[in-house]
């Protein structure tokens, strides 16, 4: 279970990967990030970020480039949150693909109603 310091410190995160995100949008030809949600470990040493990738074919593709840049975001990170954080921690991105799961879903949906 979540402790509230875990929960407050997610949020602030996710909020300020989310203004760095969009700030980077320019760069990124098109192609629109968002944190889904942020998951701190207990120790508050790891955040897990979930994100969603639109258009979503380029989701993978996306999420490496990010890895692959997640010092310099932590960096940035670091300098939005120095003066509530004494520690930021250590950054991992993973693809959030529930939007193309309910799109499957819904898919399927519509499928079974035209079929009846």
């Amino acid at each position: 279970m979540e402790s509230t310091r875990q929960a407050k410190i997610s949020r602030l995160i996710q909020k300020e990967l989310s203004e760095i995100f969009r700030q980077q949008t320019a760069k990124t030809h098109g192609v629109i990030v968002s944190v889904s949600s942020v998951k701190v470990s207990p120790d508050l040493s790891i955040a897990r970020a979930y994100l969603s990738v639109f258009p979503s074919d380029k989701g993978a593709e996306m999420i490496e480039s990010i890895n692959r840049n997640a010092r310099t975001i932590r960096y940035e990170l670091a300098q939005k949150v120095r003066f509530q954080l004494r520690k930021t921690p250590e950054l991992s991105f993973h693809l959030d693909d529930s939007l193309d799961y309910i799109e499957k879903i819904d898919a399927l949906l519509d499928a079974d109603k035209k079929a009846e």
